[in-house]
């Protein structure tokens, strides 16, 4: 298949980054003649024929937050309908990130150019009435859970679910045995995913650790394993934390997923890497602390009873969900030592995280998606 299209992708953070790259590969894969402009992160920059600008590595979250980038915001406004109007791209093609994304929908619009939204932002679950402006400025979007097309269809939206995009590059789960005789002396495994903008890191990552150090105390033989981005520097960690960690503590960058697979329990920041940790079967406690103007607006707008993504497929409180100033090391703690103690309740977890990854699809999805828009258009 050769078309000569030039497609214009747009992702505004990390994990949209991941995603916008894969299906630009898939895209190149099926149509190696297609041109691709992207704005978005280290990823698409290294897949994309022409790089606009890096929006992925700003860590934009929140309500309140935002407002201190509206420079580079209209920065990335005026350039986008530049290219729209000189390029004339084919299609545009947003990803996740709906604050940005749907200023760009609107430009292309008034341009004529047809709209695809790949990783429809989670619109249910706060703003619904963000579901009917994005039906009116897409021509087809690809949700990522399997109960997103009814409520997208019902407010006029063309939504199809292809399958969580995260089975592309997530591995299998590997066996695991919580038969273990003595827990106190057992070699733990305990990793700490702290999130991936700095404002969530800076809240959550000295919580996490002396959290860690807190459970060596009762279990002393544990290992502790902290995840970064690439990107990520050791020291401002070891600044975070106020001291140099234990030899017990280790820094990780990887991308394979390898030894996160391996841990027994993870403290996650909310987000995509709880639902990883479902797919990889790992059991996990959720937190989340923000500015606090944010958490009240949060608080007013969100429609769903959980914050994880984990515990609203299951619905029901299948992890512990620790919001704000529960978000503590005494909280963290208890749920750790509780469930070390009982390795059975660790085991249990873990056979419920599984039966969601059979509930969101088979790997093949940004492949799927990159057909049905090639062949859309």
């Amino acid at each position: 298949m050769k078309t000569g299209q030039t497609l214009f992708i747009s992702a505004g953070d990390v994990s949209g980054d991941i995603h916008a790259a894969n299906l630009v590969r898939a895209l190149k894969e099926l149509d190696p003649s297609v041109h691709i402009i992207a704005i978005g992160g280290e990823q698409l920059k290294t897949c994309a024929d022409q790089f606009v600008a890096d929006l992925a590595s700003q860590g934009i979250t929140g309500f309140v937050e935002p407002l201190k980038k509206l420079p580079l915001f209209a920065r990335l406004l005026k350039q986008v309908r530049t290219i729209l109007q000189t390029q004339k791209p084919t299609a545009f093609i947003a990803v996740d990130f709906y604050g940005l994304n749907y200023r760009f929908l609107k430009i292309a619009k008034e341009q004529n150019v047809p709209a695809y939204y790949y990783v429809t932002p989670q619109v249910w679950a706060s703003r619904q009435y963000r579901a009917q402006r994005l039906a009116a400025l897409t021509k087809k979007m690809y949700v990522i859970y399997p109960f997103e097309p009814a409520f997208h269809q019902a407010r006029g939206g063309n939504a199809v679910f292809l399958g969580n995009p995260l089975l592309d590059h997530m591995p299998l789960p590997q066996p695991k045995n919580f038969a273990i005789a003595d827990p106190q002396n057992h070699a733990w495994k305990l990793g700490l995913l702290p999130g991936s903008r700095a404002t969530e890191i800076n809240r959550l990552a000295p919580v996490f650790y002396q959290t860690f150090k807190e459970i060596c105390k009762k279990f002393p033989h544990t290992q502790g394993y902290i995840f970064l981005l690439p990107s990520a520097r050791e020291a401002d960690f070891v600044k975070l934390f106020g001291e140099v960690p234990p030899a017990n503590f280790h820094f990780v960058k990887e991308t394979d997923y390898k030894l996160r697979a391996q841990m027994d329990f993870l403290l996650a920041c909310s987000g995509t890497a709880t639902l990883e940790n479902a797919l990889l079967g790992v059991p996990m406690l959720v937190a989340y602390k923000m500015f606090y103007p944010t958490y009240l607006v949060a608080r007013a707008v969100i429609k769903v009873p959980y914050i994880s993504l984990v515990n609203l497929l299951a619905n029901k409180p299948l992890v512990k969900e620790l919001i704000q100033n529960d978000a503590n090391v005494q909280a963290c703690t208890q749920e750790v030592q509780t469930l070390f103690a009982h390795p059975e309740k660790l085991a249990a977890m873990r056979a419920e995280l599984l039966t969601l990854r059979a509930s969101l699809g088979t790997p093949g999805v940004a492949k799927r998606a990159a057909a049905d828009i090639l062949g859309d258009l």
